[in-house]
């Protein structure tokens, strides 16, 4: 079986190098987890470790449900009612995927505090003490869950779109007939057939909260993510660490099983037979309504902390603190595209890897690789230290032997530690668009140029890249964008004294200091737009598809 798999092809043997080397930090946090130590679970289940289960439970739950109602409602009003400002909306509720979730926690933080715009305002108006009104707290799990949920809504939105416009006309004019009313066709017909794609939604939604590093960190919520990070650096124990990493692995690889079998189940009851059903005109106060309702989440989770946020970067007086913000700005467009180019480009080597030999061993790997998107960048922050800190420790052993000179941490303290990083992180992005993109090449171009004899080299330079270049843009564009926002990876691998726009901005936030940390903050979201307009773009081709 293993000469099978090698057979003829450096692209199959590069899709197991590379899959073995991508694939060693998830091994790395896999084992520590075996390698129990009673005395540190003792300590652990005795102090942190339930707040923690419970807290990381809750907000994967409550913010799969906020993120599920939010995001299944919208998509069938926006697919089954065409009204006024249809297209402008359309567009408007995937923005939030461009606001990251500690960037809305800072806004809404200042908004919502105390000292900020909103109690000031009740307490002057109606001349309040503090002790005389109780307002919500929003530094809180339930805060953080709200907050998330306005956020991540665009994970279920999006895949329940597609699978709202994949369903036949036919269905609806059944239910018509049998004097079915809208309601219950929604309840009865149309979300039985979409559950499998919403469910894949909100699984996403519930691994990116568990993910999250910035938000409950800055709202002082303790999860799993929060616990691994204090254990390491306040504690000194990178083993704990690791442990309560693979701790978490456990309910994301839980997560992961439910979203495979979810895609799965999508196929199995694909409602694909015919024209899909045709929007209805509304018009008049309904139609007003339904806008009105679609905008809410546009509003809360994109229009005012984006507003607050422009407010406090043009209310910036302090210019000396400026002067850092070109670095910071360099600092993340190196490493973003450096980290976006290095992996489009195995992401490609991959997928062509498997066009060329579609065998298990290159699908196992290419499977293997694409387990990062759903691992928090704190456990992949381990799981890349641990093994290139132990290589730094033997080449240094090996340099001052040899020739008496120490290069100190060459993979484990530069910026290598990072790409190395945002390769497991993001290999999932990259991986998507590259082989929808090569599945639309037809075999027959190949089998053209082996007959010409061209070598698989010749055939990727000559033919697939240049038909790829839309889907290598895409894809770079993503990633980009993806590693521009990470924040808990950049965080803990970062060299000594490296800072990105992510890392000052949740610097600067956490001392307080939420206008300074308003124009790093602005920045990144408006980059993070770009990957929005391709997402329309997308859905709206998936639509007319169907049409």
């Amino acid at each position: 079986m293993i000469k099978t798999a090698f057979k003829g092809s450096a692209f199959t043997i590069y899709s197991v190098l590379a899959g073995l080397l991508l694939g060693l930090p998830l091994f790395v946090i896999f084992f520590s987890f075996f390698s129990w130590d009673t005395a540190i679970w003792q300590h652990l289940a005795a102090t942190v470790l339930p707040r923690y289960i419970s807290n990381s439970l809750l907000l994967a739950f409550g913010v799969g449900f906020g993120a599920t109602i939010l995001g299944t409602c919208l998509a069938w009003l926006i697919v089954n009612y065409d009204f006024y400002g249809r297209r402008l909306i359309q567009w408007m509720v995937l923005l939030p995927l461009a606001m990251p979730a500690y960037i809305i926690a800072y806004t809404y933080t200042g908004l919502l505090d105390f000292a900020g715009p909103l109690q000031t305002f009740i307490r002057s108006t109606f001349d309040l003490g503090a002790q005389d009104y109780w307002f919500p707290e929003v530094r809180s799990l339930s805060g953080a869950i709200i907050l998330m949920s306005l956020v991540l809504y665009p994970y279920v939105y999006i895949l329940a779109r597609t699978a709202f416009s994949e369903q036949s006309q036919k269905y609806r004019e059944v239910s018509e007939l049998a004097g079915v009313s809208p309601l219950k066709h929604f309840f009865k017909v149309a979300l039985p057939l979409a559950r499998p794609a919403i469910m894949t939604g909100a699984a996403l939604a519930m691994m990116e909260a568990l993910a999250d590093f910035g938000t409950v960190e800055y709202f002082g919520v303790s999860t799993f993510t929060t616990g691994i990070y204090r254990t390491w650096f306040g504690m000194g124990d990178i083993k704990a660490a690791s442990q309560l990493a693979g701790f978490l692995c456990l309910f994301v690889f839980i997560l992961i099983m439910v979203e495979k079998m979810s895609r799965r189940d999508s196929q199995n009851y694909s409602s694909r037979q015919g024209k899909s059903a045709r929007a209805k005109q509304v018009k008049g106060i309904n139609g007003g309504l339904i806008f009105m309702l679609c905008s809410l989440p546009v509003a809360f989770g994109f229009i005012i902390p984006f507003v607050q946020l422009a407010t406090w970067a043009l209310s910036f007086s302090d210019l000396s603190s400026l002067a850092d913000y070109p670095e910071y700005a360099m600092n993340s467009a190196m490493l973003a595209s450096i980290g976006a180019i290095v992996v489009v480009a195995m992401a490609l080597l991959f997928s062509y890897a498997k066009r060329l030999h579609p065998s298990k061993t290159v699908s196992g790997f290419i499977q293997l690789v694409s387990l990062g998107y759903a691992l928090p960048g704190t456990v992949i922050a381990i799981g890349v230290l641990v093994p290139l800190g132990w290589l730094d420790i033997k080449l240094n052993v090996l340099t001052n032997v040899w020739f008496n000179f120490q290069p100190g941490l060459v993979f484990s303290g530069t910026v290598f530690a990072l790409i190395f990083a945002y390769a497991i992180r993001f290999m999932s992005v990259a991986l998507n668009n590259t082989e929808a993109g090569i599945q639309r090449i037809k075999p027959s171009m190949d089998e053209a140029s082996k007959v010409l004899g061209d070598s698989p080299t010749q055939r990727l330079l000559r033919i697939h890249i240049p038909l790829l270049k839309a889907s290598l843009l895409s894809a770079t564009l993503l990633v980009f964008v993806d590693i521009l926002k990470e924040l808990p990876a950049t965080l803990v691998l970062r060299p000594f004294n490296f800072n990105t726009l992510a890392v000052k901005a949740f610097e600067l936030a956490s001392d307080e200091r939420l206008i300074d940390a308003a124009l790093p903050s602005i920045t990144i979201v408006l980059v993070g737009i770009l990957p929005v307009i391709i997402l329309t773009k997308t859905l709206d081709g998936i639509e007319r598809k169907y049409a």
